[in-house]
Parts: C-alpha cells; structure tokens; sequence
C-alpha cells in the first residue's frame, strides 16, 4: 500500500514539473520570461524524473517527451511514453519487429533489417536521390542506409532494394540526413554534430567524417542544390536556438583525393572552428524544417514561433540583417512543401 501511495504521489510531482515546464515555455514565448534558478532546462527535468520514479525510466523515453511538450504546448501526457510500452503475446507483428531490430517496412510486405541496428529505432529522415535513383534514410539511434532501386529483380518478381548503411554509435540521436549532390557523399546531424559518411566505403573501407562541435543542437538539415561548384557543396540546417545555418564543405575539407589510397577504416573527427558557417536568427523557437527551394532561388525555413513561424529568403540574407520574408502562424509551423506546378507553399501547424 505504501508504494501504491508513493507511486501516486510521484504522479502527481511530475504532473506538477510539466505544467510548470509548460507555463514556463509559454511565458518564453510570449517574451515575459525572466531566467532564474527554478528554470527548468532538460538537465533538470531528466533528474527530476529520475528521483520520482528511478533509474529503470529510460534516458530515450525522458528525452522524446520533453521535446514533445516543449514543442507542442497543448499536447497530452500519455504515460506510455515516459514508461513505455509493453508487447502482448497476442501481438504477433509488434513481436516480430522487436525481435528482429526492424529499422522499418517498405511496400509489399518487404521487411528491412540490420543485425546490428539497435531495438525500437525509428526512422527520421527519408531523402530520394532522383539522379542516382537511390533512398537515402537515416534513423534516431544513428543508422545511415542507402537503398539503390537499380539491381533489377528479385526472385518473386519484385524490385530487389540493395542496401548499404553505417551505423554511427553515439548517444545523441540523429535528427536529419540529405544527400550532397557535388561531392557524392551522405550527410547526416545530431544533437552537435554533422556527419559525412561515404556511402560508396564498403565493410571495413568505412570512411566517415564528424564534424563538432556545433554551438546549438541541430534539428533538421537539408542541402542547397543552386551550387555549380564541382568540389563544394552548401548545407542549411535548423537548430533549437531559431537559427538557421549555412555550412559550406569542399573536397579539400575532407582529404578526399588522400583518403583514396588508403584501405583501412577511417573515421575522422573534424574542428567545426575550421569550417565556413555563417547563421542568423530567424525564429524564437525551435526551427523544426529547413528547405531550400531551387525554383525561387531561395530557402525556407518554420519554426513553431507564433510570431515568426515561416520565413522564406534569400541564401545571402543569412550573411546580413537584411529583411526576409516572414509569416506569423498560431503555435507555429512544424512543417511545409513546395508545389511547383501551382507555385504554392503548403504549411502544417
């Protein structure tokens, strides 16, 4: 009866940390938040939860729901998501996935594993290579995979998906991948990190680039595709600051024409004070997509700010403080599309 008790009073602390976390987040919002020592960031939030209900709740499941609630005011509190979940016998397909460490499934029933993926990952990325004909998919827990459509067909008569993936172990999760089209090489971002992985490497001919630290936590990436540079390639990406910054990598960046020669693995951490990156604050949220746009000539970016929730502009404007065009949305943007035989953007609040 006592750790009933207990349990039902430790419920009701954490109801109490969300709505002060919720209350918090809006006072930020709304421009009336003055920083003190009862600030709640997710340090606290994460030992906070683990005092109230131990060390078996999960540094995943604490992390996914304060991004939740961070990012969505209204949201309700399932508590699954802070426990887990739990498999009934009878659920023969949640079963089988976990037992295989399914990173996802495909069309036509075609199930797509990697022994070594870690369980219960989920996919965060999908970006089509249209001139290559290959998928490119990167998952939370770090894995970067290629499926190439052109290895013809299968023996029931079905496209056959030849995949190549690596698997970058690390603790943060991976938000956000894309393909650079002028160097051919898969790029990838975490918590403070951007990741370049050549995906034409095979087993132990792995070659891998990590480039931090990044000052803000990075939430979504895409690549600009105006550039005619040969050996450049520019990266736009969003961070949790409501900013949105332009990195640019070159051949020369990475050694490429060296590493060529060499047959070992190699996995190469790089000083982000080394590259070019230029940022500007266009939001006062969390920028949650990015997306440069080659039929206006620009980029757009959304953020689940009210009062700057989609801004479209020009790739120089991140080098100035020159106007953008800005569009104010209730509780923001978390997504948007371009269609270019209407010539309209498409926004998802």
């Amino acid at each position: 009866a006592l750790d009933v008790a207990h349990f039902k009073n430790a419920l009701k602390q954490f109801q109490k940390l969300v709505e002060k976390k919720v209350t918090q987040k809006t006072e930020e919002r709304l421009g009336l938040y003055v920083k003190d020592d009862d600030e709640i960031d997710y340090d606290k939030f994460y030992e906070t939860v683990q005092a109230l209900f131990g060390p078996e709740i999960k540094d995943c499941n604490v992390k996914a729901f304060f991004r939740k609630i961070s990012s969505n005011l209204d949201a309700k509190t399932e508590w699954c998501e802070i426990f887990g979940y739990f498999i009934v016998e009878s659920d023969a397909i949640s079963s089988q996935l976990n037992e295989e460490n399914t990173v996802f499934l495909v069309s036509q029933k075609q199930q797509i594993t990697h022994a070594g993926v870690k369980r219960r990952d989920v996919i965060k990325g999908i970006v089509k290579v249209p001139h290559l004909d290959f998928t490119v998919t990167s998952s939370q827990k770090g894995v970067l995979t290629v499926f190439n459509n052109q290895k013809g067909i299968n023996l029931h008569g079905r496209p056959s998906l030849a995949s190549l993936f690596f698997f970058h172990q690390d603790t943060a999760w991976v938000t956000g991948c894309d393909f650079l089209t002028q160097l051919k090489r898969v790029v990838a971002v975490t918590e403070r990190t951007v990741i370049v992985w050549d995906y034409k490497s095979k087993g132990s001919q792995s070659n891998c680039f990590v480039i931090k630290p990044m000052e803000n936590g990075l939430l979504c990436v895409c690549t600009v595709t105006a550039s005619d540079h040969l050996a450049k390639d520019n990266i736009l990406m969003g961070d949790d600051g409501g900013y949105v910054n332009l990195l640019t990598v070159t051949s020369d960046d990475f050694g490429l024409k060296q590493s060529k020669a060499k047959k070992q693995s190699q996995f190469h951490v790089l000083d982000s004070k080394n590259f070019k990156i230029v940022k500007r604050k266009l939001h006062d949220d969390w920028v949650m997509k990015v997306k440069y746009i080659s039929d206006l000539n620009c980029f757009g970016s959304c953020s689940i700010d009210s009062i700057h929730s989609f801004v479209l502009g020009d790739i120089k404007r991140l080098e100035d403080n020159m106007p953008v065009k800005e569009f104010s949305v209730p509780k923001g943007v978390n997504a948007f599309t371009y269609c270019g035989k209407s010539n309209v953007i498409v926004t998802g609040g």
